[in-house]
């Protein structure tokens, strides 16, 4: 009997370990497998000023990985760029990351989602003011509508990690291995705004498409990217960012120009958790709790260095009697 009941339970434990390990603790998703690889698409030009791309991606559903295509979007707020979501390793699973909006692109893990989204920043383009001036290196636009435009490939090869394999998931075995950047580490601490609700309904307008599933679809959906763009949702503009400078920097981290306070609201701002998917790895950002608060104002008068001591000045020369000159 006790045989018998030892059997049983070795039985569950093994039908235990073949089921997906899924956990819907807050918003994050983590999963016993990886997601396929990445598909490769030419993503659609931008219709119209001021639009963000949004890099197309594998979620999880009740039925699998399910591809959710790339699409325009307008950003919620002045200044605004998005972040896009990552399948990270921790702990023997794979789990899910989400994107969201700020000021900086923040930490994705590396992964190399194509349409500037290289692995590091973004090099698609940056924030001129009130308006979205897009990199043609990388970026299609519709340029009988958009004429803020430039060309920059230096930051293209700055901002590239290298993924051959179109890997969608960064550290854990045959994963992105890309440590955070100074800049990547700074965009974790800010306040950061949540998708808006027309992409999480784009979302699970895909979750619903049972063709959008790789157990359908082998890993070649259908639907690789939307040409038009989900619908205006405005946003408070996020307070306590990391002053911007105007000009590119590495990855389009800080390559926009922070909107004034008359274009930037103050009112309430979405937070989200620190990303955890490939902490134990490759280096990303460790476990930690936001800090959004103001830093601390500095006392110049303590930190400023004493002033150097002068030497006491030499008496004057005695005039030489007149007469004896040489």
């Amino acid at each position: 009997m006790r045989l018998f009941r030892s059997a049983r339970l070795l039985l569950l434990a093994l039908l235990v370990c073949a089921i997906p390990a899924v956990s819907h603790a807050g918003i994050f998703i983590s999963v016993s497998f990886g997601p396929p690889v990445l598909p490769v698409y030419v993503m659609p030009p931008c219709p119209q000023p001021n639009l963000i791309w949004t890099p197309g991606y594998w979620a999880y559903g009740d039925e699998g990985y399910y591809w959710v295509p790339g699409a325009w979007v307008p950003a919620p707020f002045v200044g605004g760029l998005w972040t896009p979501g990552y399948w990270g390793w921790r702990s023997g699973l794979y789990v899910y990351n989400p994107g969201y909006w700020g000021y900086h692109v923040g930490y994705y893990g590396g992964v190399n989602y194509g349409g500037g989204y290289l692995g590091i920043g973004f090099a698609g383009g940056e924030w001129r003011g009130g308006s979205f001036a897009y990199n043609t290196a990388v970026v299609h636009v519709n340029e009988t509508v958009i004429h803020t435009t430039f060309v920059d490939r230096t930051i293209v090869e700055r901002s590239t990690v290298a993924n051959p394999n179109h890997v969608a998931y960064a550290g854990g075995p045959g994963g992105v291995q890309h440590t955070a950047t100074a800049q990547e580490q700074v965009a974790l601490h800010e306040t950061h705004t949540p998708p808006t609700s027309f992409q999480q309904q784009h979302e699970s307008t895909f979750k619903a498409d049972k063709t959008s599933y790789a157990k359908v679809n082998g890993g070649h959906p259908p639907t690789l990217a939307v040409a038009k763009p989900l619908p205006v949702e405005s946003h408070a503009a996020p307070a306590h960012a990391a002053p911007m400078t105007a000009g590119r920097t590495n990855g389009g981290n800080t390559g926009s120009i922070r909107p004034t306070p008359s274009t930037a609201p103050h009112t309430m701002v979405s937070t989200h958790p620190a990303p955890t998917g490939a902490q134990e790895s490759h280096g990303a950002p460790p476990p930690s709790t936001p800090h959004y608060s103001a830093p601390p104002a500095r006392n110049t008068e303590a930190s400023r260095p004493a002033p150097a001591a002068h030497p006491a000045p030499k008496p004057a020369a005695k005039p030489k009697p007149e007469g004896h000159e040489k």
